[in-house]
C-alpha cells in the first residue's frame, strides 16, 4: 500500500551563516560592553552603555569643532630636531611619524566653528604621548601670535603626558614660552578655551592647559602635574577617591565645566558667542 506512504525528501537547509568580521566589535575598556564598532564611531567613541570617553584623534576633533570645509593648516614645516643628541630621539621621532604623521604632536589651523572665526589647536597623543617639545611651545606661540594679530578666538584641545624628556630644559622653556604670549593675548581681550582630554598632565597642565579664559574638560578625564604614586610617596598619604579626574578638579575649582563630547562643540560655540557678543550662525543669516 504505498500510496499510504508519504514520500520523504532529504532537505537542504536555506539558511546562510552569516559571518561578522572580528573588527565589527568594539568594548569598552571601563565597563566591558562589548557592541558593534559603528556605535561606538556614531556616538564619537563614548561608550553608549556608561559613557566612558575613550580616545579620539586629532582629526576627529578637528571635524568635531571646526565647520566643514573651512579648516586651514598652519605650520606644516616645523619639524622636531634631536639638540641634545638624546640616546635613540631620532629614531623615537621616526616611529612617531610613520604612527601619527609628520605634524608633530600638535596640529594647528584656523577655521571657523558655528561660522565664527577661530584659531585651533589640537594635541596628538598618538605622537609620542603628546609630549610638548620644542616644536609644540613655537606652534602655539606662533597661533596665539595669530590670535593676537588678526583678533580671532583661540581653542586649545590638551592631550598630553607632558614635557618632551628627549628634549631636556628646551622642553621645560617651553611653559614660559607659551604662558607669555598667553599673557598677551589675555592682555588684548582675545578669548581663550582650553578643552582637556584624558590625560592632560605634567609640564602642559602647569602651563597653557590651565590657563584659559574657560577651562572644559571631558568626563572621566585624567588632569594633573604629577602621578598619583609620585604625590603618595611624596605628602606620605591616602589619596581621595577619583583623584585628578574631571569631576573631581569640577568640585575643587580647578575647571570650570565638564562637557560630555557629544556637546563639546555647542558649549564652545555658545561660550564664544558669550564672549565675543556675536550672535548665532542663523542669527546672523
Amino acid at each position: 500500500m504505498a500510496w499510504f506512504k508519504k514520500e520523504r525528501k532529504p532537505r537542504t537547509s536555506e539558511r546562510v551563516k552569516l559571518e561578522i568580521p572580528a573588527d565589527a566589535w568594539e568594548k569598552c575598556d571601563e565597563c566591558g560592553h562589548i557592541d558593534i564598532k559603528d556605535r561606538f564611531v556614531r556616538a564619537l567613541n563614548v561608550c553608549p552603555n556608561c559613557g566612558h570617553h575613550r580616545r579620539i584623534g586629532v582629526q576627529e576633533y578637528v571635524d568635531l569643532l571646526v565647520d566643514e570645509g573651512s579648516w586651514h593648516e598652519l605650520d606644516l614645516e616645523l619639524k622636531s630636531a634631536d639638540p641634545l643628541n638624546f640616546e635613540n630621539y631620532r629614531e623615537r621621532l621616526q616611529a612617531a611619524y610613520k604612527k601619527a604623521g609628520p605634524l608633530d604632536a600638535i596640529r594647528t589651523g584656523f577655521g571657523r566653528l558655528d561660522g565664527m572665526p577661530i584659531d585651533l589647536g589640537v594635541m596628538d597623543f598618538a605622537f609620542m604621548g603628546g609630549s610638548m617639545g620644542a616644536v609644540v611651545g613655537e606652534k602655539i606661540a606662533r597661533l596665539a601670535g595669530r590670535s593676537i594679530a588678526k583678533r580671532i578666538p583661540l581653542v586649545i584641545v590638551s592631550a598630553s603626558g607632558g614635557a618632551r624628556m628627549q628634549e631636556g630644559v628646551l622642553s621645560l622653556m617651553q611653559m614660559a614660552k607659551t604662558s607669555v604670549v598667553l599673557a598677551e593675548l589675555a592682555d588684548k581681550g582675545m578669548p581663550f578655551i582650553s578643552i582637556l582630554t584624558n590625560p592632560t598632565t605634567g609640564g602642559v597642565s602647569a602651563s597653557y592647559a590651565m590657563q584659559g579664559d574657560v577651562i572644559l574638560a571631558e568626563p572621566g578625564a585624567v588632569i594633573g602635574f604629577a602621578g598619583p604614586r609620585v604625590i603618595k610617596q611624596t605628602i606620605g598619604q591616602d589619596l581621595p577617591e577619583g583623584f585628578q579626574t574631571a569631576e573631581f578638579l569640577l568640585e575643587h575649582g580647578m575647571v570650570d565645566m565638564v562637557v560630555p563630547r557629544s556637546e563639546l562643540r555647542d558649549t564652545t560655540a555658545q561660550l564664544l558667542r558669550h564672549m565675543t557678543g556675536s550672535r548665532p550662525a542663523e542669527a546672523a543669516d
